[in-house]
């Protein structure tokens, strides 16, 4: 049994109640609860000063906190965690919203790159939140490399797919590369990826080197890593995020500390940091997960909240992901069916072209 639900197995049933209205009204309004306005919501009628003693001990528990002396109490991030795992009622997708979704990708036609602009358009404007689309890795196999030496300090590696495209990169070789050892190295590798792709390559190249030292020399070792390497650079996986309604991050801020988590996150979502964790976020399991605040570790430092689902292909495998962020007083209730059905949509429309 998780802490989250010892926690609130037990509370007794004026607490959970009183813990419920909190967050619920503070997802809704973003505003501090007071003890008078629950007095007024809560099924047993009781004083003020019993609700606030039951607040002070949620307080205690490190549920709940108040952001001035004086006020009432918001949800803290263990708060909205528990609340989110125990009590959150995750509601059917409304007829409105699978419509809008239907309408807008209901087109397959032009490149998955298109369609997947197209999702992230419909999902911010569905959520009126900041979507977030991982676009599938190429992981057409790989028919053919070589490397092109184009000065001292200058090369190319050139990547053929056996779908036809090509792929250019390029990188700084080691130092004394001659052309022998440019071609020994091109060899090596292309004896090691026939019926491979370009991720099982990578995966299965150190053990391979090493395995078989006796067949390479050391410049063509050299020179087969810093190829390879050329590809393990940010660039490639910051293209295949695709963030569209960042502007719906921006509401109405008020203070200047939220400002600062705005400007963070935005910071954040140009520089696209850390990619490659957006996926393996998904990768445990199937489903919709949610990651709130300093739980999520690529927009931690901004305070957001992130719901994200992987998608598949035809053979139930994870290429690619979806998901909303934005503050932690997101609407959790409605977004995690919305990016549900975004996911299994996606899954299909690519799995439709395979």
């Amino acid at each position: 049994m998780s802490e989250a639900s010892r926690i609130l197995d037990e509370m007794n049933d004026r607490s959970r109640e009183v813990f419920r209205l909190i967050v619920e009204s503070y997802l809704d309004s973003g505003e501090p609860v007071g003890s008078r306005t629950l007095t007024r919501t809560l099924s047993e009628k009781v004083s003020a000063a019993t609700v606030r003693n039951v607040m002070q001990d949620l307080e205690f528990l490190g549920l709940l906190d108040s952001p001035h002396i004086s006020a009432g109490r918001i949800p803290t991030q263990q708060g909205l965690r528990m609340f989110v795992d125990g009590l959150l009622e995750v509601g059917d997708l409304g007829a409105d919203d699978r419509r809008k979704l239907d309408d807008t990708l209901g087109s397959n036609a032009g490149d998955v790159g298109g369609m997947l602009d197209r999702v992230g358009s419909a999902l911010s404007h569905v959520t009126h939140g900041a979507s977030l689309v991982l676009t599938p890795k190429q992981e057409s196999e790989i028919k053919h490399i070589e490397f092109v030496s184009l000065a001292h300090d200058r090369a190319l590696v050139v990547l053929v797919f056996a779908d036809g495209h090509v792929e250019n990169r390029l990188f700084t070789p080691p130092p004394g590369q001659t052309p022998s050892s440019m071609r020994e190295a091109a060899n090596f590798l292309n004896a090691l990826i026939e019926g491979r792709t370009l991720s099982e390559v990578r995966r299965q190249m150190q053990s391979q080197i090493t395995a078989r030292r006796q067949e390479i020399d050391a410049l063509a070792r050299d020179m087969v890593e810093s190829g390879m390497a050329a590809w393990d650079g940010d660039g490639t996986d910051s293209a295949r995020l695709i963030v569209r309604g960042r502007a719906n991050l921006l509401g109405d801020p008020g203070e200047a500390e939220e400002l600062d988590r705005i400007r963070t996150l935005f910071d954040d979502l140009e520089r696209k940091r850390d990619i490659a964790e957006f996926l393996e976020l998904t990768e445990e399991g199937e489903g919709v997960r949610i990651f709130i605040g300093s739980e999520n570790k690529l927009f931690s430092l901004s305070g957001s909240s992130l719901v994200v689902s992987p998608y598949m292909n035809a053979d139930r495998k994870v290429i690619g992901a979806v998901g909303v962020i934005g503050p932690t007083r997101l609407n959790y209730g409605r977004i995690v069916p919305i990016v549900d059905y975004t996911a299994q949509l996606v899954g299909k429309l690519i799995s439709d072209r395979s």
